[in-house]
């Protein structure tokens, strides 16, 4: 674990420093060499610099970091996960705001598999749960002793874990392959479509990192059922997994730009039910939260 403010380039990848004794070089691994075969995580991600996170590609897209200083030449393995979280621009998700929200170089947005949005939305309901959990946490945190219902021990998941990793090693079947690849010609052909309607580039472009982000997302899922081969349906549940949030704002954008004329002004009641309308002839609902004329 690291924090972004308190991380340098050096401290995530490897540094060389003199022996005090021998006056000699010597090299020492950062976090992410020294989480080879685990996951590193780095927390405040917006808060590092933006020299230090340039360190890190190599390492997210080749698992090696490359060392040529004070006449040491080596390559370390870095054969790690990266969970990574930032704040918003803003401080809060502001839905009106879109991709503004994210300060993030695309070069290193597309090294991530998968990016997730976490709102904090007001619901009593769910606020009631999370606080009962919250006090019971407290209140019975030396009394409780007996297993939860239908939950797994701690040490069996370590074990089911550790067996996943070591003896199954999945690959897509023809079948998922074949369907991946026109899926990802369809991505392209979308993504170029949109870029040319907004006529402004996508903060993630979609690249064969992307198809390669999908492939592993899928053997994870194949893996997490000790499959030996990834079907359709997990290449099915990894595209959605990545897409949905494009696909659902790419949707919206069309339909608003279909019924509203480009620089008019329209009030958000207004298009909540010309939407509403649309629900009840049949037509799926889609959230316009994160989407704006312009």
């Amino acid at each position: 674990y690291t924090s972004g403010k308190g991380s340098s380039a050096a401290g995530l990848t490897a540094s060389v420093l003199r022996d005090p004794v021998t006056r000699g070089f010597i090299m020492e691994g950062g976090a992410m060499v020294l989480a080879d075969g685990g996951v590193v995580c780095i927390d405040e991600f917006d808060k590092m610099r933006e020299d230090d996170r340039v360190a890190i590609h190599e390492a997210m897209e080749q698992q090696t970091i490359s060392i040529a200083k004070a006449g040491i030449t080596t390559t370390l393995n870095s054969r790690c996960s990266v969970l990574a979280a930032a704040n918003s621009v803003f401080g809060r998700w502001d839905d009106t705001k879109g991709e503004d929200n994210i300060d993030f170089m695309p070069t290193i947005l597309s090294r991530f598999d998968m990016i997730f949005i976490i709102k904090d939305h007001h619901d009593q309901q769910r606020d009631m749960t999370l606080a009962r959990h919250v006090m019971n946490v407290h209140l019975s945190a030396h009394t409780q002793t007996e297993a939860v219902e239908g939950e797994i021990p701690l040490a069996t998941y370590k074990k089911y874990i550790a067996y996943a990793r070591v003896k199954c090693g999945p690959r897509l079947s023809a079948g998922a392959a074949e369907k991946l690849k026109n899926r990802y010609v369809v991505m392209r052909s979308g993504a170029r479509e949109h870029e040319r309607e907004s006529d402004k580039r996508a903060s993630i472009p979609i690249t064969v990192r992307q198809l390669e982000a999908v492939v592993r997302i899928a053997e994870s899922l194949a893996k997490m059922k000790l499959q030996a081969v990834a079907g359709e349906e997990e290449v099915d549940e990894a595209l959605r997994l990545f897409q949905e949030d494009q696909e659902m704002i790419s949707r919206i954008e069309k339909q608003l730009k279909r019924r509203f004329a480009i620089g008019s002004q329209v009030s958000e009641h207004s298009i909540i039910q010309d939407f509403t309308k649309q629900v009840g002839a049949g037509v799926t609902w889609l959230s316009i939260g994160s989407v704006h004329l312009c």
